[in-house]
């Protein structure tokens, strides 16, 4: 359980909006996902903040190795 309150801490960022998309998706996802979403979850929030929110926030974003983690962490923001 250290390792969920380390990725809590990290799910707080500069914004509102990331720090609910984040924590949401680490309370109800995270332990459940498969190891290999797990680590991508983890290699997600070493991103600085601004990266966060042009992934998150810009629809014009490129694919990156992230889109399908990011695509899941938007659908359970809108449940």
């Amino acid at each position: 359980m250290k390792r969920v309150a380390k990725l809590t801490w990290q799910c707080r960022r500069g914004t509102q909006e990331l720090d609910k998309l984040l924590l949401r998706y680490l309370q109800q996802c995270y332990l459940g996902a498969s190891l290999f979403e797990q680590q991508q979850f983890e290699h997600l929030l070493d991103l600085p903040d601004n990266q966060l929110l042009q992934l998150f926030f810009n629809p014009n974003q490129e694919q990156t190795e992230f889109a399908a983690l990011i695509s899941n962490i938007r659908q359970r923001s809108s449940v």
